[in-house]
């Protein structure tokens, strides 16, 4: 039950952070705001690290380390699948195949869960599609390229839980710290390249890893239409960014660092206390965090098929809980 109870809870506040993120993106840009993010979920980690005790090894350390660099490829992948588009469809393909992933790896090495477990899976694998659906009338058939960077950032995804799960279990926070450290590490250095690269020319906003930089809402809304997309410099981008409101993006994009941290925290607690096919697929449905912040933040509509995907997701939560 406690393990459900922190697989949901680690969904939830997943959610809100990617909530806050793409409020924060808005102003300051995906890439930015992941730099940020890191970096503010650095600090948090290392306090937290102090006070929960724990044992530094190499284990610890390197296992934490490696999630730290399949985190960034995902992040990476992910702001350019979603760039491609169409994000309804690459949203949802790369949150179940970041539960499968686990799940599959679970199975095959041995957890031992109940009969009901099996059947609570796969309703919690159509809720995560149904729950991460993005309505658009306007989406078109995703490219090879497309699926292909969505399927290996949810691979991905899912393979941070499971080099998490090695951690030692003495190692408290350590291994998050790891993790964050090395995140943190690579997207500033992205940062600066692409910094570097698109001073000295100047690029397409379709350009999917620029368009990231330049582009409102992050990489998934960063052009309206490919054919009017006006040639900008990296230094009129930022210049805009700043008028859009730095300070503001600054402060989100450190809340959203705090609270990824914070389930970070809630999903390690989870993996040591119980299963990682549990934990992994319920935590896959992250995006119900986002769309009922958005509902109640923005007043944005929820879409029938989401509120089915809700529905589903409780019911698989009460079906693992008895399993």
């Amino acid at each position: 039950m406690l393990t459900v109870v922190l697989g949901l809870a680690g969904a939830l506040v997943y959610g809100a952070a990617d909530f806050l993120g793409g409020l924060a993106a808005r102003r300051i840009s995906a890439l930015r705001v992941t730099a940020i993010g890191a970096t503010s979920g650095v600090v948090l980690l290392a306090i937290a690290a102090i006070i929960v005790p724990g044992v530094w090894s190499t284990e610890a350390l390197v296992w934490g380390a490696l999630s730290g660099v399949t985190g960034a490829a995902a992040i990476a992948l992910l702001y350019a699948c979603l760039a491609i588009g169409p994000m309804s469809i690459l949203s949802p393909l790369t949150a179940v195949t970041s539960a499968i992933v686990p799940l599959t790896w679970g199975l095959t090495t041995g957890s031992e869960l109940g009969v009901i477990a099996y059947p609570a899976f796969a309703l919690a694998l159509v809720a995560v599609v149904l729950v991460g659906l993005v309505p658009d009338q306007r989406a078109v058939r995703p490219t090879l390229r497309g699926l292909l960077m969505a399927t290996a950032s949810g691979v991905l995804i899912g393979a941070f839980y499971i080099l998490i799960d090695q951690t030692p279990d003495d190692s408290g926070l350590i291994p998050l710290v790891a993790n964050r450290t090395v995140n943190a590490s690579i997207m500033v250095t992205l940062i600066v390249v692409l910094a570097v690269v698109a001073g000295r020319r100047h690029v397409r906003a379709q350009d999917a890893p620029l368009a990231v930089i330049a582009g409102t809402h992050g990489a998934p809304h960063a052009i309206d239409d490919a054919d009017q997309a006006p040639r900008v410099s990296f230094m009129r981008a930022s210049a805009a960014a700043l008028r859009g409101g730095w300070r503001g993006g600054l402060v989100l994009a450190i809340a959203c660092g705090v609270l990824d941290a914070i389930a970070n925290i809630i999903v390690l607690v989870g993996l040591r206390l119980g299963d990682l096919t549990v934990v992994s697929v319920l935590t896959a449905l992250y995006p119900a965090g986002t769309i009922l912040l958005a509902a109640v933040v923005l007043r944005e509509r929820i879409a029938p098929l989401q509120w089915i995907g809700l529905a589903l997701a409780l019911a698989a939560s009460a079906m693992l809980a008895a399993a």
